[in-house]
């Protein structure tokens, strides 16, 4: 392979992923050619690329800021890249940084797309920071307060990392959902407690959904206390979600408020840059603890395979990371 030139993982049909070469311009003045060391699989979402299920009415607004490609396929997409700065300003040679683009060997992006790692976050944990500037967005969408019973119905990344932002504020106790005793041991991980959805309990004062389910979606308005806001964090691409409105939604008067990264919460917008959000995603990388949502690494020849598998039998799977 040709030192100007690159792998990248595509999907080339619905299902179905290759590794692909294509050439690498050389870099202007303000940009920079990033060598890749770890990717991060963001599983809901990619799961849902991977298979084709994006629905027409949403192909433009779901574009990952370097994507090539158009949905459904061929299409590059992805957005948890770790890479070392080869060649560009002075200031950046050598740092190592992230940045929201695909899976892939070296690219070239302009200088300002590339976020600089602390010095104390190891870039193999840092492949959450796309998943962690989520979750923060969810937790400013929800505007939970001081000494708040918060319940986080879904045990995903984004789930956990919700259940981990709210267990750091004062007097809040956090109780994680899942259907899968076995995130247990990650809800003790991160200090937050843990039910399953048979045992969940009522009465919440903020209630936020991330398990990209039907049932899930119907266990938040269960738990939801009176006159709470349930905050949906999940994305279901093309599919349809029936709601148990006909029970207890009205006489508890509640409200279902949607979450997405793509715009930061008017409550924040005034003052917050999307840049400013990453910048404090990254800075919040440091704990250690976050390494328990890091379930799995494949090497990058591995990743038509890897995504497959992914997609049709996730198991245990959170966050899988990629090395290169």
């Amino acid at each position: 392979m040709a030192a100007a030139e690159a792998r990248a993982f595509w999907i080339a049909e619905p299902g179905r992923g290759e590794l692909r070469v294509e050439p690498l311009a050389d870099p202007a003045g303000d940009e920079v050619v990033v060598r890749s060391l770890f990717s991060g699989i963001s599983r809901g979402t990619e799961a849902l690329v991977f298979a084709g299920r994006v629905p027409a009415s949403e192909r433009q607004r779901m574009r990952a800021p370097f994507q090539r490609g158009e949905f459904p396929a061929p299409v590059k997409y992805g957005y948890a890249s770790v890479g070392e700065v080869e060649r560009g300003p002075r200031e950046l040679e050598g740092r190592r940084v992230f940045t929201l683009y695909p899976h892939q060997t070296r690219y070239v992006v302009p200088a300002a797309a590339v976020h600089v790692l602390p010095d104390d976050v190891p870039p193999e944990r840092a492949v959450l920071a796309a998943n962690l500037e989520t979750a923060i967005n969810g937790i400013w969408d929800a505007r939970p307060h001081v000494g708040d019973r918060i319940t986080v119905v879904g045990a995903g990344t984004v789930g956990c990392l919700v259940a981990w932002l709210g267990g750091r504020i004062a007097g809040c106790e956090v109780e994680l959902v899942d259907t899968n005793p076995r995130r247990a041991a990650i809800a003790e991980a991160l200090g937050v407690g843990f039910k399953t959805a048979a045992d969940a309990t009522d009465g919440a004062d903020v209630v936020i959904h991330a398990s990209g389910s039907a049932s899930g979606l119907a266990l938040a308005l269960r738990v939801a206390g009176f006159e709470a806001a349930i905050v949906e964090m999940s994305w279901y691409g093309a599919g349809e979600v029936p709601l148990p409105l006909g029970e207890a939604f009205h006489a508890r008067r509640l409200t279902i408020a949607s979450s997405q990264v793509g715009s930061v919460p008017p409550s924040q917008r005034a003052r917050w840059s999307m840049q400013r959000r990453m910048a404090l995603a990254l800075s919040m990388l440091t704990d250690p603890a976050l390494d328990v949502l890091i379930t799995g690494e494949s090497p990058f020849d591995a990743l038509p395979r890897v995504m497959a598998q992914l997609a049709a039998a996730p198991g245990d799977t959170l966050c899988h990371r990629i090395r290169y």
